[in-house]
């Protein structure tokens, strides 16, 4: 899969809900992980993450949202039951993007709504816990984004294999103001 992602909450209080979410992005491939105006001790998030993610990704702790970055042509994705949010299913995700949800018994801010680029829902008629919450959007992603065969039209497993990849010619290029080579 191309690009990179990250994944993170807001306002979190739950540390064992973080350490879940860790080792859950560390299981899908995660490049980073971040927490912002969280309360979170590796030692006790710890207990949840028998990955042990932090030494596998980066995790970034920002006090508060102006404290907030991220690398340069990420698209933050918040994951947010509001009116205006795509249905998850019907979402195309970007090739870098970070994903953030809000708290246990809460929403994301509004200021941090304002500076996401998508909003995007899990299609369920309430919130489910910030970690399954997590899980889902990481699994949608690599299921969405992954190489993975047609499903079936009949119950049970794919019927035909994914054709390998066929990288092109290498496209090489002489000094600047030349013609390029192929």
């Amino acid at each position: 899969m191309r690009g990179y992602f990250g994944i993170g909450v807001e306002g979190i209080s739950k540390q064992m809900n973080v350490g879940a979410i860790m080792r859950t992005a560390n299981a899908f491939g995660a490049s980073f992980v971040f927490t912002i105006d969280a309360v979170y001790a590796e030692r006790e998030g710890g207990r949840s993450d028998t990955s042990d993610a932090q030494e596998h990704l980066p995790l970034h702790e920002y006090a508060t949202l102006d404290d907030f970055r991220l690398p340069r042509g990420c698209a933050l994705v918040g994951i947010e039951l509001i009116e205006d949010s795509v249905d998850l299913p019907s979402f195309r995700h970007p090739r870098q993007a970070a994903y953030v949800l809000g708290p246990e018994r809460g929403a994301l801010s509004p200021a941090l709504v304002a500076r996401c680029d998508h909003v995007a829902k899990i299609p369920t008629r309430f919130c489910v816990n910030v970690g399954l919450a997590a899980a889902i959007v990481m699994y949608d992603r690599v299921l969405t984004l992954g190489r993975f065969p047609a499903r079936p039209l009949v119950p049970g497993g794919p019927l035909e294999t994914v054709p390998e990849h066929v990288h092109g010619k290498p496209v090489l290029r002489k000094m600047q103001g030349q013609e390029k080579v192929e």
